[in-house]
């Protein structure tokens, strides 16, 4: 029997998207996905928009609509989520939540981002892609810290290839010595047309936090 990983994400399940991006990073594992969301009808779903500043998160249904949720909202509906698995879990997004029980096997993103980051730049400039201009500047503070500048530009997951070409250009005048696409609904083409722009690499945000959830699974 193939290992599995439990994958929450914030919207609603099934991600076919994230499916198959977290499938490129590690091959071989099996996907159980369940929503934070899920069973919430499209209005109720519309209610849990963005309160204010820092409570902005970006989602993709299963339709592939795009969406901005608050994340208090999810963060709430996470928690009980999160308690209800057993074994190694992905959360499926970048923001930090708060509450979660204290599990060795629960992988939050941005916490293994965070300590990729410092291992490989201890000092220097960090570029950040995030979704919304909103988070930009709430992204920049919460990964800012001594000796790291860090700098965001937007992109919206699911841009055609010139709004990534420009997002990139705009990064690349920053010269950032690493960057990150700080979004789990970025992907491989993300990644592959913005890399060749910049004199730095760049890390996937779902690619690295899919790689360290399946180091939590048991050996084939």
């Amino acid at each position: 029997m193939e290992p599995r990983l439990n994958v929450l994400v914030i919207g609603q399940a099934p991600r076919t998207d994230l499916a198959a991006e977290i499938a490129a990073a590690v091959p071989g594992i099996g996907i159980a996905m369940a929503g934070a969301l899920d069973g919430l009808s499209r209005a109720e779903i519309a209610d849990a928009a963005p309160r204010g500043p820092g409570d902005y998160l970006f989602s993709v249904l299963p339709s592939g609509e795009t969406m901005t949720l608050s994340k208090a909202v999810v963060g709430e509906r996470m928690r009980a989520l999160v308690a209800r698995q057993t074994g190694p879990v992905l959360l499926a997004c970048t923001g930090a939540f708060a509450g979660l029980p204290e599990r060795p096997d629960i992988v939050q993103p941005t916490q293994v981002l965070n300590a990729l980051v410092q291992a490989l730049l201890p000092r220097g400039r960090l570029g950040v892609f995030v979704p919304l201009p909103e988070q930009a500047e709430f992204t920049c503070a919460r990964r800012r810290r001594q000796g790291l500048e860090v700098v965001a530009v937007p992109l919206r997951p699911r841009s055609d290839d010139e709004a990534r070409a420009a997002a990139g250009r705009a990064m690349a005048a920053h010269a950032p010595d690493l960057a990150v696409l700080d979004c789990i609904s970025y992907t491989r083409a993300d990644k592959a047309r913005i890399a060749p722009l910049l004199p730095c690499p760049v890390l996937l945000s779902v690619a690295v936090a899919a790689r360290a959830a399946a180091s939590l699974l048991a050996e084939a």
